[in-house]
């Protein structure tokens, strides 16, 4: 009880203007926060009017001191040691994500995530205005292991979100994917937008967002080959989507290409990331090792054949 105490964060603002509703007041003042979660908010008795319990239909007066508290959305459930953190600084951190770990939490599944793990390493985060992403600027797949990069400030966050934007951070992903892919190196264009037959999935359509996947072959292993993928855009499933397009899927994508008994999710793993450090300016580049489960699938493609 005592670590929920010590995250409560208190607000404080003072009413500029008179005959305004309280919660519409506390929502135009602090963005972050929906109407909803501010009526939440004052249901559950965090946010007092001069100190006093309030309805959320309370007309203010100019000058009525508001407090709220807050404890953030996100409740770090933390299993130690849960983070591989590749490189740390004052501004960021640079983490090896595990397959299986979802980045964010969402209303589904609220614990047990990245960023759950982040912010128990790193609690000055959750004091943010973004309570749901604290430091998030790209994302991995579920199911899609490797390196993403945190920002512990804003300062931190905006210099990598500009690099993020002018496509200035190198991004290198291994795939395995069914088939030989030839030639043996070319560059995959085709628009990705929602799949009109089913909301879930992206699709290669007509209406979608430019994307751009770049791909060199790494090495050939009997009716599969490795590849290494540097996509030039960032649109969500952007790899798994063209490389299913042009019919050479990712193993073990069973939403766009098929199981595989040789591994239990799809194989990409986000090996090396590169950008210029916030701190120094210096252009840095981290690479992470195959993780277990992507090595065994290769060896036993190797001596199946």
């Amino acid at each position: 009880m005592a670590t929920e105490k010590a995250r409560i964060k208190t607000l404080q603002l003072i009413a500029q203007i008179s005959d305004v509703r309280l919660d519409r007041y506390v929502a135009e003042a602090l963005p972050q926060f929906s109407r909803n979660r501010v009526q939440k908010l004052i249901e559950q008795d965090c946010i007092l009017v001069n100190q006093q319990r309030a309805k959320a239909s309370q007309r203010l007066n100019a000058n009525d001191k508001i407090t709220i508290k807050v404890v953030p959305p996100v409740h770090p459930a933390v299993e130690p040691g849960s983070l591989t953190i590749i490189y740390e600084d004052t501004d960021i951190m640079v983490v090896d994500k595990p397959a299986g770990l979802v980045v964010h939490p969402s209303p589904g599944h609220p614990n047990h995530t990245l960023v759950n793990a982040i912010l128990g390493h790193c609690p000055s985060l959750a004091m943010g205005n973004d309570l749901i992403r604290p430091g998030v600027i790209h994302r991995l797949d579920k199911d899609t292991s490797g390196l993403i990069v945190i920002a512990k400030n804003d300062y931190a966050r905006q210099y990598l979100i500009n690099q993020f934007k002018n496509r200035a951070v190198a991004k290198g992903y291994l795939v395995l994917v069914k088939g030989r892919l030839s030639p043996e190196q070319g560059i995959i264009e085709a628009p990705i937008g929602r799949d009109p037959r089913n909301r879930k999935r992206m699709g290669v359509v007509e209406s979608g967002k430019e994307a751009s996947t770049q791909y060199k072959v790494k090495k050939y292993l009997d009716n599969y080959t490795l590849l290494e993928i540097t996509p030039r855009t960032g649109r969500t499933h952007q790899i798994r989507v063209h490389l299913a397009a042009i019919r050479y899927p990712v193993v073990g994508d069973a939403t766009y290409g098929a199981k595989s008994p040789y591994i239990k999710r799809q194989f990409i793993h986000a090996y090396r990331l590169g950008f210029r450090l916030p701190s120094t300016n210096e252009y840095q580049e981290f690479t992470s090792l195959l993780p277990p489960d992507l090595k065994q699938a290769l060896e036993l493609i190797a001596h199946s054949h």
